[in-house]
C-alpha cells in the first residue's frame, strides 16, 4: 500500500526545562523537550503505570515513519519504531496511543493503517491489518487511535474504507485481536449518517458510545452521533454552513455536568473554529466559545484540544493566533476564556509554536506538545503548572463490581484504603508508588475514587462507571 506523509504532532513529556516564563502568580509554563529529526511530529501523551508519559511521533524514527517512544526523567527513548518490517507491515504514520487496562499500549497507524499493541518495553502485535476484508469493507486510514471501554474492548473508527462510498468504519476490536466492524457510514442515501469519522469514540455516563464525523449529514459538513450498545449510530446533530461546521481532527469530552463537549476547528460565529456542547439524550446544541472574537485574533483560533481540569473549567490549545502562534486556553461552561500562554514568545519560537495536544497527568501539571517551533524547529515538549493538586485516574474509566481495575496517581506507597463514591474496596494492592489495583466493590456506585495515603487523600477527578 503507498503511504502518504501527513501532518499531525505528538510529544513526550518530563523533565528538561530549557526555556520557563512566569504566566501568572502560581502559573508556570516550561519547555521540556524540543524534538528533532529522529522524532518529529509528535502528537497527544499519555500516563502510564509507572508516572512517565508515552508519546507516538508520526514521523521521524529509525525508518522514517513514526515511533512510540517514553518519557521520564532520564530523557526521551523510542521502544518502537515503525516500518520495521519488510513492506511495513507492522503500520507506519501512528494516530495516538492509549493505555490499555493490561499495562500495554494501543493504537492505530494511518498508513499501512493497523491495530496494534506495544508493550511498555517495546515489544509490539499487529491486531488488526485494515483492508483485510475484500474491497476494504473493514475500513482503511484510521484517523484517530482507540477508547476502551467498560467492557474491556477497544473502540475506534476509520477515515476510509466499509463501503463503496468510502465513508468509514466504526469498530471493535479486543486486546487478542478480534475484529468487529459495528457500522459503514454513508451507508444512507446522501451520507446523511455521516462520513469519514475522524474522532475516537468516547463512551458516555450511559453506555452509548459518542463520535464526531468530518463530512456528511444534513449538510455534508460532519455530524455529532450516538451508538447505543447494542445498535447502529444515530445522528445526534448536524453541521451547518455559516454557524459551525467540523473539518480536520476533532475530540469530544463527557464533562461533569453530563453533557458532551467538543471542537470544531473552522467555522462558529467568526469562522475559525468553536468549542460546543450537546446533550446526550435530547441532541440540544449550543455554542460555548467561538474563537478569533477578539481583535487580531488574540483569543487564538483553530482549537486542537479540549479537557477539564478538576476545577470544573475547560483547558486546551488553540493551532494559531493569541500574540504569537497557538495559546494554551482555560473557558469556563458560560463562555469566558483566560489565555494561559503565548507561544512563539522567545527567539526562534524556542517554546514552540502551534500546540496539537494537552493532557492533564495525575501530579496536577498540564503537559503537551507544539507541532512546531523548538531548537530544531520540529515541534516541543511542554508543562504549564496552574496549581492543580495531584489526584487519582482510573485505568479503565469504568467497570462492574467485582472486577478489579488499575489507580495511577502518585504517592500511593503505604496506601491504606481505596473508596468507591464512598464504598470501601474489599481488597487493594499497591503495586508501585504509581499504580495500585482495586476490587469494585458490592454497592458501589457511579462516582469518585478516593485513595488515602501516609500525606493524605488523592480523590479522581472524573467519575467512576459501575456499569
Amino acid at each position: 500500500m503507498t503511504r502518504v506523509r501527513f501532518f499531525r504532532t505528538f510529544s513526550l513529556g518530563a523533565v528538561f526545562c530549557i526555556v520557563t516564563s512566569l504566566i501568572a502568580t502560581g502559573q508556570t509554563f516550561k519547555t521540556l523537550y524540543s524534538f528533532n529529526s529522529t522524532n518529529y511530529f509528535p502528537g497527544n501523551l499519555v500516563q502510564g503505570r509507572n508516572g512517565t508519559l508515552y508519546t507516538d511521533s508520526g514521523l521521524g524514527g529509525t525508518h522514517g515513519w513514526g515511533s512510540i517512544s517514553n518519557v521520564s526523567f532520564n530523557g526521551v527513548s523510542a521502544i518502537y519504531n515503525f516500518c520495521s518490517l519488510a513492506n511495513c507491515a507492522d503500520g507506519s504514520y501512528p494516530m495516538g496511543v492509549v493505555l490499555g487496562a493490561d499495562g500495554n499500549l494501543y493504537g492505530t497507524t494511518f498508513s499501512d493503517p493497523t491495530v496494534f499493541k506495544v508493550t511498555p518495553a517495546g515489544s509490539l502485535t499487529t491486531l488488526h491489518t485494515f483492508c483485510s476484508e475484500p474491497k476494504c469493507a473493514d475500513g482503511s486510514g484510521p484517523e484517530s487511535g482507540l477508547t476502551q471501554a467498560a467492557n474491556g474492548s477497544f473502540y475506534g473508527v476509520s477515515f476510509y474504507g466499509g463501503n463503496s462510498a468510502d465513508g468509514g468504519t466504526l469498530f471493535e476490536i479486543n486486546s487478542t485481536g478480534k475484529f468487529n466492524r459495528l457500522y459503514q457510514f454513508c451507508s444512507q442515501s446522501g451520507c446523511t449518517d455521516g462520513a469519514s469519522p475522524n474522532s475516537a469514540p468516547i463512551q458516555g455516563s450511559d453506555g452509548n458510545f459518542y463520535g464526531t464525523t468530518a463530512w456528511g449529514g444534513a449538510y455534508n459538513l460532519g455530524t455529532v452521533y450516538v451508538l447505543t450498545v447494542p445498535g447502529q449510530p444515530q445522528t445526534l446533530y448536524s453541521f451547518t454552513s455559516g454557524t459551525n461546521w467540523s473539518v480536520g481532527p476533532s475530540h469530544l469530552i463527557q464533562a461533569n455536568d453530563g453533557n458532551i463537549y467538543g471542537l470544531t476547528s473552522g467555522g462558529g460565529a467568526t469562522g475559525y473554529g468553536s468549542v460546543f456542547r450537546i446533550t446526550p439524550g435530547s441532541g440540544q446544541f449550543s455554542t460555548v466559545y467561538d474563537f478569533c472574537s477578539q481583535s487580531n485574533c488574540m483569543d487564538g483560533y483553530s482549537p486542537t484540544s479540549l479537557l477539564q481540569g478538576p476545577d470544573g473549567n475547560f483547558y486546551g490549545t488553540t493551532g494559531g493566533g493569541g500574540t504569537g502562534s497557538g495559546t494554551v486556553f482555560k473557558l469556563t461552561a458560560d463562555g469566558i476564556l483566560t489565555t494561559l500562554h503565548n507561544f512563539c514568545q522567545q527567539a526562534h519560537c524556542l517554546d514552540g509554536s502551534e500546540p496539537l495536544s494537552l493532557t492533564l497527568a495525575t501530579n496536577g501539571t498540564l503537559y503537551g506538545t507544539a507541532s512546531s517551533g523548538g531548537k530544531s524547529g520540529d515541534g516541543t515538549l511542554f508543562s504549564l503548572d496552574i496549581g492543580f493538586m495531584p489526584f487519582v485516574q482510573a485505568n479503565p474509566i469504568g467497570g462492574q463490581t467485582g472486577s478489579v481495575i488499575g489507580v495511577l496517581g502518585n504517592g500511593l506507597t503505604g496506601a491504606t484504603s481505596v473508596t468507591f463514591n464512598g464504598v470501601p474496596a474489599t481488597a487493594f494492592s499497591v503495586i508501585s508508588d504509581t499504580f495500585l489495583r482495586a476490587s469494585v466493590p458490592l454497592g458501589a456506585t457511579t462516582g469518585a475514587i478516593q485513595v488515602t495515603t501516609p500525606t493524605g487523600s488523592l480523590t479522581s477527578i472524573v467519575n467512576f462507571q459501575v456499569r
